[in-house]
């Protein structure tokens, strides 16, 4: 919500902006998609990794 009303002040303020912004941004998104989820991959693959290095001190402190 807060984000439209930025807009909405953008808008009033300079409307050329924030039309090319309402444009720009689902580029900007879809350009930056890819990025993002790599990110997630790779924070998945740490995950997983620490995880299966603290599996022996998990199952140690269950016992």
């Amino acid at each position: 919500m807060l984000t439209f009303l930025v807009w909405l002040i953008l808008f009033i303020i300079c409307w050329p902006i924030a039309l090319l912004a309402l444009i720009l941004y689902p580029i900007v998104w879809l350009l930056l998609l890819p990025f993002r989820l790599l990110g997630f991959a790779i924070e998945l693959s740490f995950d997983l990794v620490r995880n299966i290095f603290m599996l022996p001190f998990r199952a140690v402190s269950r016992v």
